[in-house]
């Protein structure tokens, strides 16, 4: 094909869908012109993109379409509407979809932690290798309440929301690596049961449990939901079925980043629990019954809006023309 002498042939075509695309008001024999010259340049542009796909040519008629699909589709949806897309459909699917793989996320790293738990309480070489008998007292006694105490309880809870949310986003977006989510959760787990093991071996394992679990059962949780993004991200590519590995990779990526932006308001409301609940003088089975209730409605919230949207054929992903999908007619 002469692009040159293809140019030449259709240029009044769309110059006259650009001049109706600009148009404020349009008859309804404009409207109707106006649709025809769309579908014709999407032709144009299927061709041109068999040939050139990433030529000057193909990158003015894909802006021209852009600016003419507006036009007859109408203004997006307002920021309202798109906010309640997120949380009733997008997000609520997106985590329904790895429900599964996050509760065995979960199981695995429950089974590590304990592991590294009875290996540091059933070693007494363990202990002395870690600290100093005065050292682990302090740790054990003092230190590990003082921690949720010592600072004021919004900061602790900005602190432990930044935190938490970070190292979420990196297991979403490093999840496609493979190996970035399975060490994350390893180095949490080993942290977890080794610090659960000193706290037995001094006879303070119910200290250890009645202060990690009121924000701990939300809170880790949600990095169990990040792993699993993240682990289906790098699946995406290593096994795409009937797509090629980067529109694959492109497709999963866009539906589970979903996850990461609602993990921030997720892990907001756990650092919230952290901050102002684990350090409260609340009766230990308040506390810990806020954990559970936050648990619950999160668990809730997945299985029924995330089933309804994923039974609807929401899966997270972006509209067809937001992912870039362009209009194509035979």
């Amino acid at each position: 094909m002469d692009i040159d002498a293809f140019t030449a042939v259709h240029q009044h075509d769309w110059k006259r869908l650009d001049e109706l695309s600009a148009q404020r008001r349009l008859t309804g024999e404009e409207a109707d012109e106006l649709l025809v010259l769309y579908q014709r340049t999407s032709t144009h542009l299927s061709m041109i993109r068999s040939i050139a796909p990433e030529s000057q040519l193909s990158g003015a008629l894909s802006t021209r379409l852009s600016r003419a699909r507006t036009k007859f589709t109408g203004a997006r949806s307002n920021f309202a509407e798109d906010v309640a897309g997120f949380f009733v459909l997008s997000l609520p699917a997106a985590f329904y979809r790895i429900r599964w793989l996050t509760v065995i996320i979960g199981v695995v790293f429950i089974l590590v932690s304990w592991l590294f738990g009875a290996w540091v309480t059933g070693n007494p070489e363990v202990i002395k290798a870690i600290g100093s008998d005065e050292e682990l007292r302090q740790y054990v006694e003092e230190d590990f309440v003082n921690y949720y105490k010592e600072n004021p309880n919004a900061s602790f809870a900005g602190m432990v929301w930044t935190n938490n949310a970070w190292i979420a986003a990196q297991c979403v977006a490093f999840g496609v690596t493979g190996l970035w989510v399975p060490y994350v959760l390893y180095m949490n787990a080993q942290g977890v049961g080794m610090a659960g093991g000193m706290m037995a071996a001094y006879d303070q394992l119910d200290t250890f449990f009645l202060y990690i679990l009121p924000h701990g059962l939300m809170e880790m949780t949600a990095i169990f939901i990040a792993g699993a993004a993240g682990l289906r991200i790098f699946w995406s590519w290593v096994s795409p079925g009937r797509m090629t590995r980067a529109a694959s990779l492109a497709k999963e990526g866009r539906s589970l980043i979903t996850v990461a932006l609602g993990l921030v308001l997720v892990l907001f409301i756990s650092g919230l629990v952290e901050g102002f609940v684990t350090p409260s003088d609340l009766p230990h089975w308040a506390r810990i019954g806020i954990g559970a209730l936050v648990l619950a409605a999160y668990w809730t919230y997945t299985l029924v809006l995330g089933r309804r949207a994923y039974n609807a054929g929401e899966r997270g992903d972006l509209g067809r023309f937001d992912a870039g999908e362009v209009a194509r007619t035979s």
